[in-house]
């Protein structure tokens, strides 16, 4: 961290910051723990264009979720902006390695979570999904939300940098047909809407926190399917979920067109390496 930015930030704490570590594992931000006399704070950096808005959808997310006392997220201290981009102040949880008591607690309490709904699908206001910007527009239908807020404009994104050809991509019929199939009756839930296993700690008491999340109302399986996407998050979590919210028949096939939006959107931030995941679906499915 560059000394000019230290200064900033520890103005906008009014504090002096001792000491700064970087933290690893951030793709999209710059991360960093910034320790003051008498606290351990954690900030992101992005020095973006976009910077702020991606924070303040970040911390509406954090706060949205803790809103709902079913599963704790970070204390948000501020967003604010830099000479050169934004940051983002929050609550330092030092993290342990999870258990299975402490998978079961997770998946019993996103059970919980997704038992939150709303009478639409969407959120009301756009979002990010790394940093890429997510259009959630309300829409009384999870087909017409799903097909045009996610997976319309991740196509066409990935057809316009000619990493999908026009072959490759099927029609807005046969993506409405497959869908209809596929999706019957869907009830909102309120989602973290990038669950996957580096979007949960743990604290040193074994509570759950949830992370870095892109919220909005949509089918409690899109949460599921992510989390199962780059590994899964275990037995214990699974079976704790599934025992409050039962799986539901036609599962399997749902998550392979969930998880397409995913890797459309990892095909479009990372590139070509995501193209055989996303045409063998595709072939699958479509």
């Amino acid at each position: 961290m560059k000394a000019g930015v230290k200064d900033a930030i520890g103005t906008i704490l009014g504090t002096k910051i001792k000491n700064v570590t970087p933290v690893s594992g951030g793709d999209i931000s710059k991360a960093y723990l910034l320790h003051t006399t008498s606290d351990t704070i954690f900030c992101k950096l992005n020095s973006a264009p976009t910077a702020k808005a991606m924070f303040v959808a970040e911390a509406e997310g954090l706060e949205a979720i803790a809103a709902t006392k079913t599963i704790k997220t970070p204390h948000i201290y501020t967003v604010e902006d830099l000479e050169a981009g934004a940051c983002l102040l929050m609550e330092y949880v030092p993290p342990k390695r999870p258990g299975t008591k402490e998978l079961e607690v997770l998946g019993a309490q996103l059970a919980g979570m997704h038992q939150i709904s709303a009478d639409y699908f969407g959120w009301g206001k756009s979002n990010f999904i790394g940093n890429l910007p997510q259009s959630n527009q309300k829409h009384d239908n999870w087909i017409s939300f799903y097909i045009e807020e996610r997976l319309s404009p991740q196509i066409q994104a990935a057809v316009n940098q000619k990493l999908l050809t026009k072959d490759d991509v099927p029609g807005i019929d046969r993506l409405q047909n497959v869908m209809n199939s596929y999706c019957p009756d869907i009830k909102p839930s309120l989602l973290h809407g990038d669950l996957w296993n580096g979007n949960f700690i743990v604290n040193e008491s074994g509570i759950p926190y949830l992370i870095d999340p892109a919220v909005y109302f949509g089918d409690s399986e899109i949460d599921l399917s992510m989390s199962k996407l780059f590994g899964g998050f275990g037995a214990p979590f699974y079976n704790a979920y599934y025992e409050i919210n039962p799986s539901r028949q036609g599962e399997a096939n749902r998550m392979a067109i969930y998880q397409l939006y995913y890797l459309l959107v990892h095909l479009n931030l990372f590139g070509k390496t995501y193209y055989g995941s996303v045409k063998e679906i595709l072939h699958a499915h479509f």
